[in-house]
């Protein structure tokens, strides 16, 4: 074994092989006797296909192959891009225009709206001659969405008044569900200021004969009850998940609107509502008497869970799996996205009956020797508060470091700042503790995942609870020897990358910052950033303009007089949600104070690095940036251009 120190450490895993080997699964659906599924292709431009399983075992089938990419817009996010029909034809929203298409076998797309508009669509399903979808208009006046049918036939891409609309009146519509006899139309609404988090309704409607709908009611919810994903149990009840007991739950609820819960435990059944279409739980039978319901649940960690309708007892399914997300089910099988620390992520079959469990497709093409990846640890932190993490501490066989050398360590901060990270093989983790430097994931204050008080603790408090948690976490790994306090360095993107920034100004405690798209300035974001967030801030910071001097207070661009530390600041030039000018004006910053940094824009690329060439770059970038910075060799690796003041004073950066 060789001795070397922490960070230096020769890794068998590249950037390449983070980038070029990952192709991440999702949204898998049965469709006839096949399995189908999107996937991101990063060599090809960063688009979804959708492709489905060889039955030779051989490389997947191309169902949408290139240049085609499945992928909406709708609240930017997407989701629900692709559905498919009876027959196996597929339907999808191309996103370069985000009208929706027709593919059978062995034709070319057809439009089925139509094209010129400011439309986006997104939550396709289809439902005998028609397609049902979430519509959002946005072109730059108003933004409005509605939930509408649109005909399968093609007469709507020459003529919109052959789309039909469902229902709206409500700044957010999404999850339309019809009962089994055709007669209710239910789905979920809210409007600004609140998020999906925060507070949604679930409205029933009538249908009458010629289709039109009627008047809706609320059943459950209100602006302090998040209520997600509808279900029809029968022609007269559904299910729903709410979170009024602190926790998400399922309840039921009945056309009268009487609800009683079907489960109530402290693990959260649901989550943020990003991608439109996404599914917690999944009904096995119907019936209002008996049935079983699979579920997913969390408190840190997701497991799958069996609930019997009859006795109100879920029981935990024995798969190997810490972050799942629900795709389809047809019969006693169920599709999933699946993986853990030490197992790749991709989708996945049970059979419920038999236990039977297979993979599909996996994330990635081949994994590093087991040895080279890292254990991951889920631990809670004390400080103000409880605050939970995931720590990668180094492991590399081929290396041990020096007596007494302490590893450098990266927080790492996920985006949302409504998300939550699991223990899962994350490569780009593995990419930095195989070269001895450990990693801790950190679920601070208002992620998801731990109950709605969890999630609320950022509600006014962005900047300060998310900060002081990252913090907490960080020291306490450096108390108990874990970590070396002057070697402490912080990445995150979007809302992550705003902690990043507020950290850096905040504090002392972090040597270096890598900021990916993060936000700089509140007031910015409030006022430029798409529709579905364009509110979010009222409930993290404060509602405008009477929170304005909050906003001042809290935004890292304006204390730039208080950094000291080295950036990397690394920015997709095409990102509606965080524009470049925010991390162009504190780059400008940095500059001025003369703080050592980079600054690597993309061009091409959106909110999340979606192309490979992209995604080798920044992290190659990343490590060559802590190298420098926290002060260690990184052999093999490209150097970054660090610009540092020169004994001159000059003030002219590099071109990136």
């Amino acid at each position: 074994m060789t001795i070397a120190p922490y960070g230096s450490w020769v890794s068998p895993i590249s950037a390449a092989d983070v980038a070029q080997g990952s192709h991440p699964v999702q949204s898998g659906r049965y469709v006839g006797d096949d399995i189908w599924w999107s996937e991101l292709r990063g060599s090809e431009g960063g688009r979804y296909g959708v492709f489905r399983a060889n039955p030779d075992g051989g490389e997947p089938i191309a169902v949408l192959p290139a240049p085609w990419n499945a992928r909406s817009r709708v609240h930017e996010y997407g989701g629900g891009a692709w559905t498919a029909t009876d027959d196996g034809a597929l339907v999808f929203v191309q996103f370069g225009d985000q009208r929706v298409h027709l593919l059978r076998a062995g034709a070319e797309p057809t439009p089925l709206t139509p094209g010129g508009e400011h439309f986006s669509f997104g939550e396709l399903s289809v439902r005998g001659d028609e397609v049902i979808a979430i519509r959002e208009l946005e072109d730059g006046k108003r933004v409005a969405r509605d939930i509408v049918a649109i005909p399968l036939d093609g007469t709507a891409a020459d003529d919109p008044a052959r789309i039909r609309t469902l229902a709206s009146g409500s700044d957010f519509v999404v999850a339309p569900r019809f009962s089994p006899d055709g007669t209710h139309l239910a789905w979920i609404a809210w409007d600004h200021p609140q998020m999906p988090w925060d507070g949604t309704e679930l409205r029933v409607a009538p249908i009458a004969a010629d289709g039109t709908i009627g008047e809706p009611r609320t059943l459950l919810g209100g602006p302090d009850e998040s209520v997600l994903q509808p279900e029809w149990r029968d022609d007269a009840t559904l299910t729903a998940i709410t979170d009024a007991s602190g926790f998400w739950n399922l309840a039921t609820v009945s056309l009268d609107g009487t609800s009683s819960p079907l489960l109530t435990q402290e693990r959260d059944t649901g989550g943020p509502l990003w991608n439109v279409g996404t599914t917690w739980y999944a009904p096995l039978e119907s019936g209002t008497g008996s049935g079983r319901v699979l579920l997913q649940s969390t408190f840190g960690s997701d497991r799958l869970e069996l609930l019997d309708l009859g006795t109100g007892v879920a029981v935990e399914l024995d798969v190997p799996f810490t972050s799942i997300l629900l795709a389809d089910r047809r019969g006693s099988r169920l599709l999933f996205d699946g993986g853990a620390a030490g197992i790749a992520g991709g989708m996945r079959e049970l059979d419920l009956d038999t236990g039977a469990l297979r993979d599909i497709r996996l994330d990635v093409d081949a994994l590093p020797d087991e040895a080279y990846l890292p254990l991951a640890e889920e631990r809670t932190f004390a400080g103000a508060r409880e605050v939970h993490a995931i720590v990668y501490p180094p492991r590399n066989p081929d290396y041990t470091a020096p007596d007494g050398e302490l590893p450098p360590y990266i927080a790492f901060v996920h985006g949302g700042p409504t998300a939550h990270t699991q223990a899962s093989l994350n490569l780009v983790f593995a990419y930095y503790t195989s070269r001895g430097i450990g990693v801790v994931d950190v679920n601070y204050g208002g992620s998801t995942g731990y109950g709605r008080e969890y999630r609320n603790r950022l509600r006014g408090q962005w900047g300060i609870v998310d900060v002081e948690d990252v913090i907490t976490v960080v020291q306490g790994l450096a108390a108990e020897g874990s970590a070396d306090p002057k070697r402490l360095g912080i990445e995150g993107g979007s809302a992550g990358g705003w902690t990043v920034l507020a950290a850096l100004t905040g504090s002392d405690v972090f040597s270096a910052g890598v900021s990916l798209y993060g936000v700089a300035d509140l007031t910015a974001l409030a006022e430029f950033t798409h529709d579905f967030e364009s509110r979010y801030t009222d409930g993290l910071v404060g509602p405008l303009p009477e929170a304005q001097a909050i906003y001042d207070e809290r935004s890292p661009l304006n204390h730039i007089d208080r950094l000291s530390t080295p950036v990397l600041l690394l920015q997709g030039l095409d990102d509606p949600v965080v524009p470049p000018a925010q991390s162009e004006r504190f780059r400008d910053g940095l500059l001025a104070k003369g703080i050592p940094h980079a600054y690597v824009a993309f061009e091409g690329e959106s909110h999340g690095f979606r192309k490979t060439e992209t995604r080798i770059r920044a992290r190659e970038a990343s490590l060559s940036f802590y190298g420098q910075v926290l002060g260690f060799e990184v052999p093999g690796v490209p150097e970054l251009e660090l610009w540092r003041p020169a004994v001159s004073n000059s003030t002219t950066a590099p071109q990136n």
